[in-house]
């Protein structure tokens, strides 16, 4: 089956996944993933991201619904399905007594590829880890055995790499060396779905942003279109003299005073025609309000991400 990029290769259509305890984890769930893009998806602990992951890798079967994998249903096509998908999970699980060259091989194998030994080595160099190929998994560091986690994934070269929260818990270092990995195989054509706590990661990494609160997906956009959307900018103003309120001349502005009066902080829309800050220094230096410094800042992913999930519980809740 050819695809073009850009095209879908997740596929996930109205999935539901109730638990036996009557808990529902997933809430009627629509989501496409195109082909060569990195994807993020945000939400707080419990919100339902594992459960989709593992619904798509074929790990947890839904109750109702379809997920499909480069155009194979994940349950009737189980096998192809899965053969195209590489999962870095949460937890750390390994082979503790094999060696790493042999849990790669045989990790291979289970996927129904040939061996490729200068592949495993490629990989295995990618990560830091040529060097450990003999040692037993359970004589290396946790941060090794997250790398070798990632390899074990990368072993039968899928099209897809999940990567659930890839960076708990590791040290900088490897989470340097992990997303230039990520950007290097993004390059070679595979689609990257990634959960993260770190929303910074997020929005360095990611083409486009989905955000699932309490089984609900909350919004999927393209990353600068949701920064440009849902960002706001402030302008503050740091002034001569202290005002002890804002003028009424000034009431119909998007002003706040700071609680000492040292500072006037205009919030405006980036999306707009005109900013109105040209207008405001003109009012501003008509009334005689004389500023010593000014700075803008613009909101982060991560202020944007806590907003929409706030506001969802509330319309949830309603």
């Amino acid at each position: 089956m050819t695809e073009t990029i850009g095209q879908p290769i997740i596929s996930v259509k109205n999935l539901v996944k109730t638990y036996a305890s009557g808990f529902q984890a997933l809430k009627g769930v629509d989501l496409s993933i195109r082909r060569g893009e990195i994807f993020a998806l945000l939400g707080p602990n419990g919100a339902g991201k594992t459960t989709l992951i593992n619904i798509v890798c074929g790990i947890v079967n839904p109750t109702s619904g379809v997920a499909t994998a480069d155009g194979h249903d994940v349950i009737t096509d189980y096998r192809a399905a899965r053969s195209k998908i590489g999962l870095v999970p949460q937890e750390l699980s390994t082979d503790a007594f094999e060696s790493v060259w042999a849990t790669m091989r045989f990790s291979r194998g289970l996927f129904g590829k040939g061996p490729d030994d200068a592949h495993l080595e490629k990989v295995l160099r990618d990560l830091s880890l040529w060097d450990k190929k003999d040692q037993k998994i359970m004589a290396l560091s946790g941060g090794m055995k997250r790398r070798v986690m990632i390899a074990k994934a990368l072993s039968h070269e899928p099209q897809i790499l999940f990567l659930d929260e890839p960076t708990a818990g590791v040290d900088v270092e490897l989470r340097r060396d992990m997303w230039e990995m990520v950007r290097s195989l993004r390059a070679s054509g595979v689609t990257i779905i990634l959960t993260t706590h770190y929303i910074e990661e997020a929005e360095e990494m990611a083409d486009r942003i989905g955000v699932i609160n309490k089984g609900e997906i909350v919004l999927i956009e393209d990353k600068h279109v949701l920064m440009r959307k849902l960002g706001r900018k402030q302008l503050t103003l740091h002034l001569q003299t202290p005002l002890q309120q804002i003028p009424a001349q000034l009431a119909n502005r998007q002003l706040e005073l700071s609680a000492d009066g040292n500072d006037l902080i205009y919030t405006f829309d980036t999306q707009s025609d005109s900013t109105g800050i040209a207008s405001l220094l003109r009012q501003l230096n008509e009334l005689g309000i004389d500023f010593k410094d000014l700075r803008t800042e613009e909101s982060s992913l991560e202020e944007i991400f806590v907003s929409l999930v706030r506001s969802s519980q509330v319309r949830l809740s309603q």
